[in-house]
């Protein structure tokens, strides 16, 4: 049986499992604070010439009394990267542009501006090298301490159950990743961001498979958990004119240094789904 169909099914079948427990423990979200919000799921699939198995995949969007916007997408394509782009993914070149490459990637936009936005991505890839990356940063337009400290510790936790170097290796990561220049701020409060964990064999597959499903986890533990502590914390005006100049930031980030974007527009991906990170509402000063 092809690579195809084992290492990206398997991690196919992960990331789509992880969705339907993500978008579930929303929905409960939504249900306890009185709405019946749930998630409009859309298929799309990818086109490419000469190409007879593109793939596709599944956008999740919902849009509710708590999560002002929360999109949460999985893709599993296949295909060849264009000349010019080819040379700037890991394992690729113009000679051989072919790829996989399956993931779920997360947004959630909040109406509470008390209430932490969050992104989680994880992911893999094979060139001529095989691959996980990901992650998870949090992003609240006003920071807890306390929130921060809760997020941090659970990934801390994920990381040092596989490796102990890991958590100071990819906080520092996601430090210097999710970084705005043109602003001199870091998009929000950060997290971990690991990319090109290598997959040379089965045991090397097995074991970064095992981390980036308890990067899933440790997400699915937190977040729901942060969610519920401030969705019902008053605001007022100034706090949501904060939540919206600081969205401002966040757009600014996905469109002009988020490789995510750049990965899904370089490669004929299903342009609602790469651009549903956007926050619904935003403004600059």
């Amino acid at each position: 049986m092809s690579e195809w169909a084992t290492h990206t099914g398997r991690a196919k079948n992960w990331f789509e499992s992880l969705r339907d427990q993500i978008c579930a423990e929303f929905e409960a979200i939504e249900r306890e604070a009185g709405s019946d919000a749930a998630f409009e799921y859309t298929t799309w699939s990818r086109e490419e010439e000469g190409n007879d198995d593109p793939g596709g995949g599944v956008q999740g969007l919902m849009k509710g009394k708590v999560f002002e916007k929360v999109g949460v997408n999985v893709s599993t394509v296949r295909g060849a990267f264009s000349q010019q782009f080819a040379a700037q993914v890991n394992g690729a070149s113009v000679e051989h542009p072919e790829f996989t490459a399956t993931g779920i990637s997360l947004v959630a936009h909040m109406h509470n501006p008390q209430v932490p936005a969050v992104h989680m991505n994880t992911r893999f890839l094979t060139t001529q090298s095989a691959w996980f990356g990901g992650g998870a940063d949090l992003n609240p337009p006003i920071p807890h301490a306390d929130d921060t400290e809760e997020f941090h510790a659970v990934l801390r936790a994920a990381c040092m159950a596989h490796n102990p170097t890991y958590y100071e290796r990819y906080k520092k990561w996601a430090d210097d990743y999710f970084y705005i220049p043109h602003r001199d701020v870091h998009r929000g409060v950060g997290g971990i961001f690991y990319d090109h964990l290598e997959c040379d064999d089965d045991p090397s597959f097995d074991r970064n498979f095992a981390f980036t499903q308890d990067v899933g986890k440790a997400f699915l533990d937190i977040y729901p958990k942060l969610v519920r502590k401030r969705m019902n914390q008053a605001f007022d005006d100034d706090d949501v004119a904060r939540q919206l100049e600081y969205r401002g930031r966040y757009a600014e980030f996905n469109l002009v240094y988020d490789r995510g974007t750049i990965f899904g527009l370089k490669t004929g991906g299903n342009i609602d789904a790469i651009l549903m990170s956007l926050p619904p509402r935003a403004t600059w000063s």
